[in-house]
Order: C-alpha cells, then sequence, then structure tokens
C-alpha cells in the first residue's frame, strides 16, 4: 500500500467531506489559516492535524503538501534559515506554469501564502524577508535549505504516522543551505517599523512566540 493510500484509507467519512473542497493551493491555506496555533513543542502528522485542528509551521507544512499531492503537486518542503535569535519557518511548495508558490502556517500575518509567481526559490524566499523579524524587531531571514521532497519517507507513512517525523526534521539540518545575506549586510539591516511590527503580528499567539535573550518585548 502506497503512503498516499494509507492516508486516504484512515479518513473517516466526515473526514473525506472537510477537505474534499481544499481543490487549489489557497483553499489549503485558508484551512491552515483557521486551524489553531499550536506552541507544543511536538510534531503532528497531517491525519493527526486533521483530527485535532491544531498545528505549528513544521506541522502545517506537511499538512499542506500532503493536500497538494492529492491534487497532483509532488510533496516538496522548504526550511527557511534564520539568525539563531529567531525560529526557522517551512514551507510547502508548489509549481504552476513553471512559477513557485508556497503554502505555509504560520503565527506571523506576512509568512503565510504565496502566489506562484517567484520564478526562483531564492525569489521566492526574498518575498518574505521584510516580513520575517523576532519580537525585538530583527529582521533574521538568513538563507534558505534546498526542497526536500517527503516521498522519500513514504515508507514511514509520514502521513497518518508520528513517528517518521523526527527524521524528517533530521533531514531538514542535514541538507544543503543557501545564504541569503553577507556579514556586511547583517550589520546594517534596519529594525522593523512600529507599524509593520503590529501589522505581522495580528491575532498572534503570543505564547508560540520565540523570545530571544535579551529582549525587553
Amino acid at each position: 500500500m502506497s503512503a498516499i493510500e494509507s492516508f486516504e484509507q484512515h479518513l473517516s467519512h466526515s473526514e473525506r467531506q472537510v477537505i474534499a473542497p481544499l481543490a487549489t493551493p489557497y483553499d489549503i491555506q485558508v484551512f491552515l489559516d483557521n486551524l489553531s496555533y499550536s506552541t507544543e513543542a511536538i510534531y503532528r502528522c497531517p491525519l493527526r492535524v486533521l483530527r485535532e485542528r491544531t498545528a505549528h509551521c513544521f506541522d502545517g507544512a506537511l499538512f499542506a503538501a500532503t493536500m497538494m499531492r492529492r491534487l497532483g503537486h509532488p510533496p516538496m518542503i522548504l526550511n527557511i534559515v534564520p539568525s539563531d535569535r529567531d525560529d526557522d519557518h517551512l514551507l510547502a511548495l508548489y509549481k504552476w506554469d513553471g512559477y513557485w508558490g508556497a503554502v505555509s502556517k504560520s503565527n506571523f500575518v506576512g509568512l503565510r501564502f504565496r502566489e506562484p509567481v517567484y520564478r526562483t526559490l531564492r525569489e521566492l524566499v526574498m518575498s518574505y524577508f521584510e516580513l520575517y523579524f523576532n519580537v525585538a524587531r530583527e529582521k533574521t531571514l538568513r538563507g534558505y535549505t534546498v526542497p526536500l521532497n517527503l516521498k522519500a519517507f513514504d515508507k514511514g507513512y509520514w502521513m497518518s504516522s508520528d513517528e517518521p517525523l523526527e527524521s524528517i526534521a533530521k533531514r531538514l539540518d542535514e541538507i544543503r543551505q543557501v545564504p541569503v545575506l553577507t556579514k556586511t549586510m547583517i550589520a546594517e539591516l534596519s529594525l522593523v517599523d512600529e507599524r509593520s511590527y503590529k501589522a505581522g503580528l495580528l491575532g498572534v499567539n503570543e505564547a508560540g512566540l520565540y523570545r530571544p535573550a535579551h529582549s525587553d518585548r
């Protein structure tokens, strides 16, 4: 039995009805936006996300990759790499007519959906740059990983089981990273202005915010 067949087999009739309307990447994004933001230090497989209606960025990206796989897209994810003063952020990737887009679950307003209008992965990732900041208002995006195709983990049935999720997280730490800033650029970065900061945190779950050392916010 394939991993996608195993996932489908685990679905109840009501769960099939819930995901049936998810016919586009944007539909999947809306579904993720309506889930509560998880503050727990655990991973949930896509089936568990569907049942518990909660997710953080890792869980959300895997759920989105599963839903897009059902639409014919390969289950691809990419990790945005921050400075050591912030959390990383996972995207589920898709392509349309040769251009990249993304779906993701985030506690921040600006780190979610991207239309498929980006020619390269670097273009896509850099669209998050000004919106990727911590509670000290520091812009923290520093790079990204090459894409990871989750099909490589199908033997562990990652869509319906939590067991292989640690292996996926470990692999993301191992694969090649692409830096986007030089040391000189980093030294000259300005802080996020107050209005943009407040807009980015609209509706935030405070308990889920990463708080770097020596932050007074």
